[in-house]
């Protein structure tokens, strides 16, 4: 198998996050984005990072690693830990797997391996989405999209501008839901408010996105590119 699944690892243990960091590097399918043993400083970080799969100790000072993984919305988690109370709440947020300490590489090559077939699936071709809308429920088909932003009178909604030039209202959405469903590789965050299809860029700069449609008025469709996004809008348009 070819693919490579991009992972963080994190223990607030510095000689445990060093032998993690030993045994992944011994592992072909992983590449290693960053190692942390601040789960703050990881959080702090997260908008710039892109990465598949987490590897997190569970009992960590601040933010432990059943806490951690709830933020990480999206992403998949393989627990790390020496106490197997824990395993019920680990399962109860979808972990891929869950090792006990200490580690085998046999045993962590096992839970990759999991995480891999999950990932397959998770990237087999999608083209659509059934969703909420304000008249009810719908199917948006994902090459028709140009871009979403957070709707204007309510911030929960979501609005969609198609491809004939009508607008959709998804009902209270987050971007990060939204995220989880659009093909990564054709979708795009660029700012808090905003995400674009990326087929439909014409210009960029290091600020600012064009579109190639134009609105109601015949003027180029434009976007802010902000700082935090900005690193992973420049990897996708470089692919």
């Amino acid at each position: 198998m070819n693919t490579k699944l991009k992972c963080l690892l994190i223990d607030d243990e510095l000689p445990g996050l060093t032998y993690l960091k030993m045994l992944c590097e011994q592992i072909p399918e992983l590449e290693i984005v960053k190692t942390f043993n601040d789960p703050e400083k990881l959080m702090r970080e997260i908008p710039s990072l892109d990465f598949d799969l987490c590897i997190t100790d569970i009992e960590m000072p601040g933010i432990d690693g059943l806490n951690l993984a709830g933020m990480l919305k999206g992403k998949m988690i393989i627990f790390i830990t020496a106490y197997k109370h824990y395993a019920v709440d680990a399962f109860d947020i979808d972990a891929v797997d869950y090792i006990t300490k200490p580690v085998k590489k046999e045993r962590l090559e096992k839970a990759i391996s999991k995480a891999l077939e999950k990932l397959d699936r998770k990237t087999e071709t999608k083209n659509s989405m059934q969703i909420n809308t304000d008249k009810g429920k719908a199917i948006l088909y994902f090459d028709t999209i140009v871009y979403i932003k957070t709707a204007t009178i309510d911030s929960r909604d979501k609005e969609v501008l198609l491809e004939d030039g009508s607008f959709l209202v998804l009902k209270n959405i987050n971007f990060n839901t939204l995220l989880e469903e659009l093909p990564d590789v054709d979708f795009c965050r660029v700012n808090k408010k905003e995400i674009i299809a990326l087929k439909r860029v014409n210009f960029f700069s290091h600020n600012e996105i064009t579109l190639s449609e134009r609105d109601l008025n015949d003027k180029k469709i434009t976007f802010s590119l902000s700082e935090t996004y900005r690193s992973d809008f420049l990897l996708k348009v470089k692919i």
